[in-house]
């Protein structure tokens, strides 16, 4: 077995061990936290029928939930995880290794879509008994939405390691992610139909992935009658996989090279310069 191949699957291995270990902290406490909040919504939502449709607004939102999740979690997960590495020295010690920053990269990808898989099931379980989606969707349907969901998280991965790549600090990186992410959760339709939005914040949205999601997501569990609360009153499956590809492949043309810049300027140095800011913040 070649080293590359080895760093691939030690990789895997640190991923899934990684993930096990925050099944019992603080990670999984916000997934359940976020889920219980998502499932609220849609407590409320269940009476509501989106205006032209008898479609309920619960099973327009339940769908975008899950597309909105995973992108969210694909983006903000990795930059905190690897700004929190740099800072305690992980990236210092990969970088040391033959093909360590391989099997770093591949480890957080893992642990990563690991945990957006458990966020995603907990709003999707208990979201299915308050919202019946999949009475029409069947196999092909549910298929065609774990296609969709991985494209989303495949969009925005390396953008979350550029992320966390150019901050100095985990806070800085919660930054750049969470707050933009909000403002693009408010605006993309996620919660009510987009087409309630005027008409340059729908231009907006459409340039970023949580709306393209969140719409493949719905195409693949409601009915056709659904697509009323869509833009142009239509499902538009090839203009979701364009921009999520396009997402995807500029992303992951930039990642390696910033990647790259950022682990040949790291040093012990700045290191502990890093962890000492890190102390004096905890103080």
């Amino acid at each position: 077995m070649n080293t590359k191949a080895q760093a691939i699957r030690l990789g895997v291995d640190r991923g899934v061990r990684e993930f096990r270990h925050s099944m019992g902290s603080s990670d999984q406490f916000y997934n359940v936290f976020t889920g219980l909040a998502a499932l609220t919504v849609l407590w409320f939502q269940r009476d509501s029928s989106v205006d032209g449709s008898d479609i309920s607004l619960a099973a327009l939102t339940l769908p975008s939930l899950l597309g909105m999740g995973m992108v969210f979690g694909a983006l903000v997960g990795p930059a905190g995880q690897l700004s929190t590495n740099r800072e305690d020295g992980t990236l210092l010690r990969a970088k040391a290794v033959p093909n360590g920053m391989v099997g770093y990269l591949v480890g957080r990808t893992v642990q990563t879509s690991l945990d957006s898989l458990t966020g995603l099931l907990i709003v999707l379980v208990p979201g299915l008994f308050l919202v019946n989606v999949l009475s029409d969707a069947g196999v092909g349907g549910v298929l065609r939405l774990f296609a969709v969901l991985a494209l989303g998280m495949v969009s925005m991965l390396p953008w979350g390691a550029v992320a966390g790549s150019i901050t100095k600090s985990p806070g800085g990186a919660m930054g750049i992610t969470m707050l933009p992410m909000m403002g693009l959760v408010a605006i993309s339709g996620i919660f009510y139909p987009i087409t309630a939005m005027p008409g340059w914040l729908q231009g907006v949205a459409q340039v970023f992935p949580v709306y393209w999601a969140a719409h493949g997501a719905r195409a693949s569990l409601l009915p056709d009658a659904a697509a009323v609360a869509e833009i142009g009153g239509t499902w538009r499956i090839m203009e979701m996989i364009g921009v999520l590809g396009v997402w995807a492949v500029v992303g992951f043309l930039l990642a390696p090279t910033i990647l790259r810049r950022m682990a040949r300027r790291e040093s012990g140095s700045d290191m502990e310069q890093r962890r000492q800011a890190a102390m004096q913040r905890v103080r």
